[in-house]
């Protein structure tokens, strides 16, 4: 079952509302304060009104520039939503996203990564807890390659869905390997807005959209 598309409420538009109530509590003070003293003035000596005027014309800019926020957050709200929905087809589509770890989707993951020549490849699985549960040597072909993981241990038992660290190295696995850049595939199960920006979830993993590279 897939997940919820899920967008989270953005902390600028509460701290532009909290700026906002202090903002007219202060205005307010000080009109009851300037009526105490217009009330109380000496009228041999009365009030400077060039000093209130500017403050309050400087409340007035601050009104404006706290308007002024609270629109560009809503703009920003509306451009995150729509970013949400349009991401939202990518929910049931294989994507091969950047990621140190793959996810085990129904018994099963995938890799893919770039060989210079035909060589050796030397992958490695890790559980949560950091014990190697799988290892496989692979033979490559120049370009790009792939390789499917039937979600099971080197003692042929099946592990649980959810994510595991992976690891890809080119050449031989006793020296000279030198680990290799790679993406993970996996079905997108939803799509997700956070502070940081918008996310896709593939099973138990929850990446930047940034970090789709590619999709089926």
């Amino acid at each position: 079952m897939t997940a919820p598309i899920s967008v989270q409420s953005a902390t600028p538009a509460t701290s532009t509302a909290s700026a906002s109530k202090s903002l007219g509590t202060n205005y307010t003070d000080f009109l009851k304060l300037l009526m105490t003293q217009l009330k109380n003035q000496d009228p041999t000596a009365p009030l400077d009104t060039n000093q209130f005027t500017s403050q309050l014309v400087q409340f007035s800019s601050v009104e404006q520039q706290i308007n002024a926020n609270s629109n560009l957050n809503t703009l920003i709200g509306l451009q995150q939503g729509n970013q949400v929905l349009q991401s939202s087809a990518l929910i049931g589509k294989t994507v091969h996203v950047t990621s140190s770890q793959i996810d085990v989707q129904n018994g099963s993951g995938s890799v893919q990564f770039s060989a210079p020549m035909a060589t050796t490849a030397n992958i490695t699985i890790t559980s949560p807890s950091g014990n190697i549960i799988k290892t496989a040597t692979v033979q490559t072909a120049q370009g790009q390659n792939s390789w499917a993981w039937n979600g099971k241990d080197d003692n042929g038992h099946p592990v649980a869905d959810g994510g595991y660290d992976i690891g890809v190295s080119l050449g031989k696995a006793s020296g000279m390997a030198k680990p290799v850049p790679f993406t993970v595939s996996g079905v997108a199960t939803g799509i997700e807005h956070g502070a940081a920006g918008t996310n896709v979830r593939i099973g138990s993993l929850l990446l930047p959209l940034t970090d789709v590279q590619s999709i089926q």
